[in-house]
């Protein structure tokens, strides 16, 4: 492997990593704050990617924007979508059964798998990147980078620096973790608890749905993409440690780097280095690599 070859790899390890942050960032404040197992958090994935090619039209013929006012417009309704979910059904599932809310969510997925068939058909799509980005940058004599994809990278690296700000540096943060702890002492100090839940599940949704739309140019959209995302979020959130945001960062960055260079130096055992790394991580920490943070 050459020095260009291996500055690509590492690119591109890097720019997977962070847009499996981005999606895992959101399940680890839904799973690892709220206490919710949530298995449709693939599907939030998926509607993104979704709405990435849905919405193109629509906004480019009532607004006349091109991509990224159908970002602007993505977020908004994830964030209306994920604030109505919580309060039709994922309020009622803080006090029950793992299995109740896994089978709930589990029912979620299919929901939004029939409603992704009746409305946009079972094949697969391709999201153009935005000319202003569909360039590529050279490497070398022979090989190039896609601006895109830089882009991408740059997204999740502003997303999560704004997450750190959100959770370390603001009263709303402050309140997010303090309810993390301990539920019943937030309200007895006054602090509407249930709308909080809601602004995180909205939030958390809202993230899942970015990272869909602007993953959707590079990986194209498809059926059942979110099952795969689903489980290596998962993954993440373990690896990170339940609830806690920067281990999700770091956790992501690794598994992009096992995975992306395993796919290069040993393809026969790609599939299983992630997990690996999983039991091995768990082995020197049980409990992940931070505590909620």
């Amino acid at each position: 492997m050459d020095f260009t070859t291996f500055l690509i790899q590492c690119l591109n390890s890097l720019q997977y990593g962070l847009l499996l942050f981005l999606v895992a960032s959101g399940l680890t404040l839904i799973f690892g704050i709220m206490g919710v197992i949530n298995l449709a958090h693939g599907s939030f994935y998926m509607i993104g990617a979704y709405m990435a090619y849905a919405l193109a039209p629509v906004v480019a013929s009532t607004f006349g924007g091109g991509f990224f006012a159908v970002l602007l417009v993505g977020v908004v309704l994830a964030v209306l979508l994920g604030y109505g979910l919580e309060w039709a059904f994922f309020s009622f599932l803080y006090q029950r059964e793992h299995l109740q809310q896994v089978l709930m969510t589990y029912g979620l997925i299919l929901v939004f798998e029939e409603l992704r068939s009746l409305l946009v058909g079972d094949d697969v799509h391709g999201v153009p990147a935005p000319p202003l980005l569909a360039g590529s940058i050279a490497l070398g004599d022979t090989m190039s980078y896609p601006v895109y994809r830089l882009f991408v990278s740059g997204v999740c690296l502003v997303l999560a620096f704004g997450m750190y700000l959100v959770f370390a540096r603001t009263r709303l943060g402050m309140m997010i973790r303090a309810g993390a702890s301990n539920r019943e002492m937030l309200q007895s100090l006054g602090i509407d608890v249930a709308f909080l839940y809601r602004v995180v599940f909205a939030a958390g949704m809202a993230i899942a749905v970015l990272a869909g739309m602007v993953a959707a140019p590079v990986s194209s959209v498809y059926p059942g993409m979110g099952n795969t995302v689903l489980i290596i979020c998962f993954v993440v959130v373990v690896i990170g440690g339940i609830g806690s945001v920067r281990g999700a960062l770091l956790a992501a960055l690794l598994i992009g780097v096992v995975d992306t260079f395993g796919k290069v130096l040993l393809p026969q055992a790609a599939g299983v280095l992630v997990y690996v790394l999983m039991a091995l991580i768990l082995l020197w920490k049980p409990s992940g690599l931070f505590k909620v943070a």
